[in-house]
This record gives C-alpha cells, sequence and structure tokens, in this order.
C-alpha cells in the first residue's frame, strides 16, 4: 500500500499510517493554502486536506471565498441569491438490504417488519399524499438487492411475478408518474450501467452516495462498511462512472465523520470532481455530517462537529467550483442554517411537509416556511426545484428520457427550470416506445401479482 500524501506544513519524512490521525496543520500551512485560494489556484489533495483543518480566522477566511465562489455560480446560472429544495415524499420501499453498515437504522431484518417490501397500493398511497400537499418529487429509498441476502426478499418478490427489486422499483415508478404525476427519484444502491439504462426512462434522476473513498474503512473488521459489497470504494466509483455514461443526473456526496481523516476525505471530494468532469452527470453533491444513533454499532461515537461539516462543504466547493449544487440536509444541521450558507451550500435537498425523514428519522424535517425564513436571514431566497437540476431540465436537454418530457414539463418553470409551484400534480400516461399508452399498457402490466 502506499503511504498517503503528507499535508502541507508537515514534515517530509512523516508518514501518514492508514487510519492514523494526521496532525494539525501548522498555522503557516493553513495560510499558505488559503493565499492559494485568494490566487484562484486550482488546489490539490494536500491542500484541500490543510484546509479542511481550519478554525478560527482560518475558518471564516476560508468560508467568505467559498461563498464568493457560490455567489458566482448562482449570477451565471440567472438565480443570484437564490437557493433551492425540493418539496418531496420518502418512500421507504423496502427496509432490507444485503449490507451491514454499522451506523444505519434504516435497514433492519425482516422479522421486524410486516411485509418485505411496500405493496403498490402503499406506495400510491404516499405518493397521492404528496401530491396532495403540492410536492413534486417521489424519493425511493430502500437497500442494495436485498435478495441477494434474504430470502423473504426473494420470495416476496417471485409471488407477485418480479425477478428482483430492481424490476419492482421500475413499476413503482411507472405507476406513480401515471397515477400520482410526482417525479421519481431512485437511490437503488450499486447499480451497472445496463440497470441505469434501464430505470432512466422511468426517473428523471437517481442518486448513491459515495460516502468514502477510504478502501479500509470498508476492508478493515470494525471499519463502519465491513461485511458490506456495497460499499466498497472501487465498486461506488464505478457505478458513480455509469451513471455518467448512462447519461443520468445524479446525485452523490460524502459523509464525514465516520472515521476517514482529512486526506481521505479530500480524496473522496476529489473522486466526484473527477467523475463529474469526465461526464458532466453530477448534478448535485450532499456533504453529510455522521450523527451517531442509538441501537448501532457506532452509537458511542461523536457526531461530526458542525464547524468541521461547514469546512467541508467550503472545501468541496472550492474543489467542484462554482457551477456545482453543494447540498447540506437541514435537518441535520441543528441550529447552524447561517453557517452552512457561509459556507458554500446553494440547495437544502430534499424536505417533506408529508413523510419523515426515514434514514435519520430522529431528526424531523424543517417546516418549509422556517426554512425560507432562515435562508432568507441570510440575504437568499428559497425557490422550489425539481429532482433534476435545471440545467438537465429546460428544453433541449439530451439528459431527460423522452417518455418523461411530459411529465417534467407539466411541473417545470420553462424559463428558469426550477418548479413551478403551483403546478397542478396530476397523473400523466407513460409508455414503452412502440406501445400504447396508460396503465393499463405498462404499469399494471408489470405490476400485477403473478396469478
Amino acid at each position: 500500500m502506499l503511504p498517503e500524501p503528507v499535508p502541507a506544513g508537515v514534515p517530509e519524512n512523516f508518514v501518514v499510517p492508514a487510519g492514523a490521525p494526521e496532525p494539525a496543520p501548522s498555522d503557516p500551512a493553513v495560510r499558505r493554502a488559503l493565499g492559494r485560494v485568494r490566487e484562484g489556484a486550482v488546489l490539490d489533495v494536500p491542500e484541500a486536506a490543510v484546509l479542511l483543518a481550519a478554525r478560527g480566522d482560518h475558518l471564516d477566511a476560508l468560508l467568505d471565498a467559498a461563498s464568493a465562489v457560490r455567489d458566482a455560480g448562482l449570477v451565471d446560472a440567472g438565480r443570484p441569491g437564490v437557493v433551492t429544495y425540493s418539496r418531496k415524499v420518502f418512500i421507504p420501499l423496502t427496509r432490507l438490504c444485503r449490507d451491514r453498515c454499522h451506523y444505519c437504522t434504516f435497514v433492519t431484518v425482516p422479522h421486524r417488519l410486516p411485509a418485505a417490501y411496500l405493496e403498490l397500493d402503499e406506495v400510491l398511497e404516499i405518493a397521492r399524499a404528496g401530491a396532495a400537499q403540492g410536492c413534486k418529487e417521489a424519493l425511493f429509498t430502500l437497500g442494495d438487492r436485498p435478495e441477494a441476502r434474504w430470502s423473504a426478499a426473494r420470495e416476496w418478490l417471485h409471488e407477485r411475478g418480479y425477478d428482483s427489486t430492481l424490476d419492482y422499483v421500475r413499476a413503482c415508478a411507472i405507476a406513480v408518474l401515471e397515477e400520482t404525476g410526482l417525479l421519481p427519484h431512485l437511490n437503488p444502491g450499486v447499480l451497472s450501467e445496463e440497470e441505469l439504462t434501464r430505470l432512466k426512462p422511468v426517473a428523471p434522476s437517481m442518486g448513491m452516495m459515495l460516502e468514502t473513498t477510504a478502501t479500509r474503512l470498508w476492508s478493515e473488521k470494525g471499519g463502519p462498511h465491513f461485511g458490506s459489497p456495497d460499499k466498497e470504494p472501487a465498486v461506488r466509483l464505478r457505478a458513480l462512472t455509469d451513471a455518467g455514461r448512462a447519461g443520468v443526473p445524479f446525485t452523490t456526496g460524502i459523509l464525514i465523520g465516520i472515521g476517514e481523516n482529512r486526506t481521505e476525505r479530500a480524496e473522496s471530494i476529489f473522486a466526484i470532481r473527477s467523475a463529474a468532469q469526465a461526464h458532466g452527470h453530477v448534478q448535485e453533491v450532499i456533504v453529510q455530517n455522521f450523527r451517531a444513533k442509538p441501537d448501532t454499532a457506532m452509537a458511542g461515537d461523536p457526531d461530526a462537529d458542525l464547524e468541521e461539516l461547514a469546512a467541508t462543504i467550503a472545501v468541496t466547493r472550492l474543489v467542484l467550483g462554482p457551477a456545482m449544487r453543494v447540498q447540506a440536509p437541514p435537518n441535520l444541521v441543528g441550529e447552524e442554517f447561517a453557517l452552512m450558507l457561509r459556507a458554500g451550500i446553494d440547495d437544502w435537498g430534499g424536505v417533506s411537509p408529508v413523510t419523515p425523514d426515514h434514514v435519520n428519522p430522529e431528526r424531523p424535517w424543517p417546516v418549509i416556511d422556517e426554512l425560507a425564513a432562515r435562508s432568507a436571514e441570510s440575504g437568499f431566497t428559497l425557490r422550489e426545484r425539481l429532482t433534476a437540476y435545471p440545467k438537465y431540465v429546460l428544453a433541449g436537454s439530451p439528459w431527460i428520457d423522452t417518455r418523461l418530457h411530459a411529465h417534467v414539463a407539466a411541473l417545470a418553470d420553462p424559463e428558469t427550470g426550477l418548479a413551478q409551484e403551483q403546478a397542478v400534480v396530476e397523473g400523466r400516461p407513460w409508455a414503452e416506445h412502440g406501445e400504447g399508452v396508460g396503465r393499463a399498457a405498462t404499469a399494471r402490466q408489470v405490476a400485477a401479482p403473478a396469478r
């Protein structure tokens, strides 16, 4: 294994052992890195790692620089001073998974669930409640390929005529489009290019958190991702690249505070930049802070510090540039809304007036009016967006499959690509190419239980 890059300000003969905490960079090292930022220089991994440790006056300078980059990006996008969010419902299609992440409370075991999956009618009940409240996004979240681990999942799918979880996800997305008009955003975990291509016609966007590129957190016993095949960084990086090859508007991000050091965190940010530059498909990057949860292996681990979160957001903004949309989940930042805006975010993610955050159920969503007020206190106007960002939505974009054009156009402002906040959210026909339209020809056909 090669030694990790040594941050600026550390003696040249110093090697950081894998997994060891890095020494705090010297004050001159942080000043040099900030000087590079002021010069508009392109940062490298060691410089980014140094800036992640900025605190006090250095942190203030870092946040000011990141804010300026973000503001320039909003001007270029034609919406100066506007931060966004997506009004959504959260559809936990299944809480079964083949992975065993040591901080997760979303995933459980079959005997603790009434059924392995939500039935189609249950999915539609949630989506209809969202449409009635003006939501425009149906966020499907689920574990990675639960049928590979659990016989209960395989049996449930077989009894209803599905070969895989992804087949069922596709059928549910079609039903939501036709019955409610909400736009599906799919988070089924690691997918191949072929699988992404198959799901693209039923969802304007998809996502998968990269989380970290620190392989030791996956490979070493006791690591947060040990025993989780889909959390191997090489596997997730390949999926992120495959999403670009498939032309899918894609959401990804990092999870901080799970045991990575600053260099590893910086490397994760640069890995996302590499994929985004290669394919142009990364529509937003979430910087999410670890929050310890009871009844997990990491229940006793400390929460990621919010100043650390702010520094990470700022470095992410500087590395990824003004055109990238950067998000912090608003229910995980306590009262520090202003700090996250200073750090350079321009999006608050999906917020639901209907359903809880099933991944962080102990952290309720802020009321959307409160989020608007908190944003206004920092000088920003809050606007609703769709699940796909404006550059992927506007007329002429090749990113949205033609089978979804009518569904997206019905909810999009044709001038800005953001959401028409007063749009009527109602079901519209969807069809495979060459087939008739209407649920009788599509969703009902693929979603009906086997007889």
